[in-house]
């Protein structure tokens, strides 16, 4: 149970509070006039309030759609955020050196984000992407706010426009019950059993991922394969290798959307924060990584790794389905 979850007031009666509400119990709710006055302030330590979890139930007003970051994404399109902050605890989360604060906080106004999606879909023809896996685990916290549930239906109606839903999650109940889209892409972060231990705390094992994998590729969802960050260690090349033709193996063919690889990579800003935030983390020390154009990540070696993989990987499906993280 939750210590503490605060409500803005003018959505205290709105249907989706009371359905966070229901589902998330907390011993005390707060009302509250924003987000910000509890969210993200000077001195707040994301390491302290990951361990002391509390909620906010919110609007967002501003940036509802944003262009994406080139270096964490495989095309250029938007991202948005129903949610802000993750319910897993991997080490080389950049949220840990994006935001102050670990709180979970739910935006509610689902409908705003639907115009400004419609709005920047229509002003080209060609194929948009729109990422909601950046802020937060797309399909992990669908228990409480049904976001898929909302949001696949539209794209439904935006034939030029592709949703990616990046997850770690095995929890594909909510999403069995939607009718597959074609314009969908359910996109699973994977890495060896060895990583996932070592770097991936609180995620569901391989195993339970590739059930998920599974289950939603036979009932007819697009699946996209995201190897990254690869993080190497003892036989990574073998662990890589096996992970690819097990992924690759349990999905029909033609539910292969994409698959994309790429290194650890964090900005300078992320990088300095998360250190000062957590000494204990030891692959933030690695020295396999140094800053290079303000950006933290992988020397020559991790970057050979990478393009080794990917040409192995080359073996098992269409080049054409495979990106390279810039």
């Amino acid at each position: 149970m939750a210590k503490t979850i605060f409500v803005e007031k003018n959505i205290f009666e709105h249907p989706r509070t009371t359905k966070i509400l229901n589902v998330v119990k907390a011993r005390n709710i707060i009302k509250i006039d924003h987000y910000g006055e509890i969210f993200n302030r000077n001195r707040q330590n994301f390491r302290i309030q990951k361990d002391n979890l509390n909620y906010i139930i919110a609007t967002k007003k501003n940036n509802l759609v944003i262009p994406t970051p080139t270096s964490t994404t495989l095309v250029k399109g938007y991202y948005f955020s129903h949610m802000y902050n993750c319910i897993y605890d991997c080490d080389y989360c950049f949220l840990q050196g994006h935001f102050n604060s670990a709180y979970h906080v739910y935006f509610i106004n689902y409908e705003d984000f639907e115009k400004a999606i419609v709005n920047e879909s229509t002003k080209t023809k060609t194929k948009t992407w729109f990422f909601s896996g950046y802020d937060c685990d797309s399909l992990a916290s669908e228990k409480i706010t049904g976001f898929a549930e909302h949001f696949v239906p539209l794209f439904s109606r935006l034939e030029n426009s592709i949703l990616e839903l990046r997850t770690k999650s095995s929890r594909t109940a909510e999403l069995l019950k939607i009718k597959p889209n074609p314009n969908v892409v359910c996109a699973f972060s994977l890495n060896p059993q060895n990583i996932i231990d070592l770097f991936e705390k609180g995620t569901p094992s391989l195993s339970s991922r590739m059930r998920a994998v599974k289950s939603l590729s036979e009932k007819g969802w697009k699946i996209g394969l995201r190897f990254d960050p690869l993080i190497l260690a003892a036989r990574h090349k073998d662990d890589y290798l096996e992970l690819f033709e097990l992924a690759v193996n349990c999905i029909p063919k033609n539910n292969i959307h994409s698959v994309s690889i790429g290194s650890l990579r964090l900005s300078e800003n992320h990088h300095k924060k998360m250190v000062k935030n957590d000494m204990r983390n030891q692959l933030l020390f690695d020295n396999q990584y140094s800053y290079k154009e303000k950006l933290w990540q992988g020397d020559s070696e991790i970057r050979d790794v990478e393009i080794w993989l990917s040409k192995q990987l080359k073996k098992l499906i269409p080049q054409s389905s495979i990106f390279l993280a810039e």
